[in-house]
């Protein structure tokens, strides 16, 4: 009886999430926000393999110093694979080469079942958030009778996009254009060589009628998404009304609001934003490709070039440690930009009053923050569902434009199929955005909008605020419901 009293007062939620930082990062959000909603009433955890660890930590610490106390983190072993050394076990941190290993092996369900079973059934918690790549856990949660919500980091318009082209087929052979079937207006038109490569040459009717994925989404509760409603709910509905999934919670973004600066080192340290605070409002293109995408060096030497030959600011995010630019080539840009290897404080920076563009991959979390920081976007994107997503920030929500103009060369979620994109042409796109009362102005005025309305959602009362709490109290309730269901 004890134990039942116990487990009634507070509700434990297990969070299992991919492996890529782009992925950790927003369930550690989605953790802290849970547990932060009902202080005392919800324990979050998040569980990963150990090299992953840090990844939750210092998405923490990002929270200032109530952060790390809030959630707890938990660990399994990550599976022996074929070509990977030990400790490699995230995709933002591993060769171009090898990614692809981590992708197969975590779809793998006999590789990673085993480990995430174990500590699953270890912890017992009364919830399972996980990411839809682990189809399995909805299955191991109902065999412990407990609710299971799967969790998408990425947004519900490339989510939809993608569920309803595969339902389709695509078959390239016929076309080099797919259109988005069952979409809204306007129509969503994506070349072939910008899908997925696992979707190209498919044909519906040899598409399987089911696939685990699906099945078990259906089986959730439902899914929690990273996005608001002002900006997708007509896409959430669309995703419930088709029967892919039972119900929508909508709970971001969730890296608002905006933690407080610790009283340690803050963002405001750092050389970077010390370099923004000398220049003039909305003067400096930020640029950054995300934690997954790989810049070939002759693409860098390219970039480099245009950005020079711009006469624009810029700061730029190059994930390369090892890369050199052109010879003299700082010396020309001299205090006008500035290059940081590695990690950069992204969110701080796209919150700077000096930043008046984002030249961005069109990542899932990268469109969020530049939505809340009310910065438009050139766009670049690079791999998987980038290219979908690129559609709806241009088409949809019009809140950028394309950095390489459409017809002038061949893009692709293959690295080996895209074409260069020339110094002549980034420096043509950077300066036509960023000239008074041109398009970058245009784009600005309609992601302020979307800013006000982001930082709406998830202040109090406010709908994704509304959801957070939805989701915790239908938690409890399915946990109710599942103990009085039991002998």
């Amino acid at each position: 009886m004890a134990s039942a009293a116990k487990q009634s007062k507070k509700l434990r939620v297990l969070l299992l999430p991919f492996f890529a930082s782009s992925h950790i990062g927003p369930y550690t959000d989605l953790a802290f926000h849970l547990a932060a909603a009902k202080p005392g009433a919800v324990e979050a955890t998040v569980a990963v393999t150990p090299a992953n660890a840090t990844v939750v930590r210092s998405a923490l610490a990002r929270r200032g110093p109530n952060g790390g106390g809030m959630v707890q983190v938990a660990t399994y072993a990550f599976p022996a694979v074929d070509g990977l050394p030990p400790g490699v076990e995230n995709l933002s941190m591993v060769a171009a080469a090898d990614a692809w290993r981590i992708d197969v092996a975590a779809s793998d369900e006999n590789l990673m079942r085993p480990g995430q079973e174990g500590l699953i059934r270890e912890r017992s918690p009364d919830a399972v958030i996980t990411d839809f790549h682990f189809f399995w856990n909805v299955d191991i949660a109902a065999d412990l009778g407990v609710p299971c919500v799967t969790f998408h980091a990425i947004g519900t318009f490339p989510t939809l996009a993608l569920t309803h082209l595969g339902n389709a087929g695509v078959d390239d052979a016929n076309a080099n254009v797919a259109t988005v079937p069952g979409f809204p207006s306007p129509d969503i038109r994506v070349p072939i060589t910008e899908l997925p490569e696992f979707m190209r040459g498919q044909q519906a009717t040899s598409l399987p009628k089911e696939n685990r994925f699906a099945v078990a989404q259906r089986r959730c509760l439902g899914i929690a998404v990273n996005t608001f409603f002002d900006l997708e709910h007509g896409y959430c509905e669309l995703y419930v009304r088709n029967g892919y999934v039972k119900r929508t919670y909508l709970v971001g973004p969730l890296l608002l609001p905006l933690p407080l600066p610790s009283a340690g080192a803050s963002a405001g340290d750092s050389p970077c934003i010390r370099w923004l605070d000398t220049k003039p409002a909305q003067s400096v293109v930020y640029l950054c490709f995300g934690s997954l995408s790989h810049v070939s060096e002759v693409q860098l030497r390219e970039l480099a070039l245009g950005l020079e030959a711009s006469g624009k600011c810029f700061l730029w995010v190059v994930r390369a440690n090892t890369w050199m630019p052109p010879e003299g080539w700082k010396e020309r840009v001299g205090d006008r930009g500035m290059v940081i290897t590695g990690w950069a404080p992204q969110t701080a920076i796209l919150s700077h009053p000096a930043v008046g563009a984002f030249v961005t991959h069109c990542g899932w979390n990268s469109v969020l923050e530049t939505i809340a920081a009310g910065v438009p976007v050139l766009k670049w994107p690079m791999v998987f569902e980038q290219f979908i997503t690129e559609r709806f920030v241009t088409e949809v929500i019009a809140i950028g434009k394309r950095l390489w103009p459409e017809g002038a060369g061949v893009r692709s979620t293959t690295s080996k199929e895209h074409e260069l994109v020339p110094a002549e042409a980034v420096a043509q796109a950077v300066a036509a955005f960023m000239e008074p009362e041109g398009p970058g102005d245009v784009a600005r005025a309609r992601v302020k909008e979307l800013s006000a309305k982001a930082h709406a959602a998830v202040a109090e009362g406010g709908s994704s605020h509304r959801d957070l709490h939805c989701l915790i109290d239908d938690l409890m309730e399915a946990r109710a419901a599942a103990a009085a269901a039991r002998p």
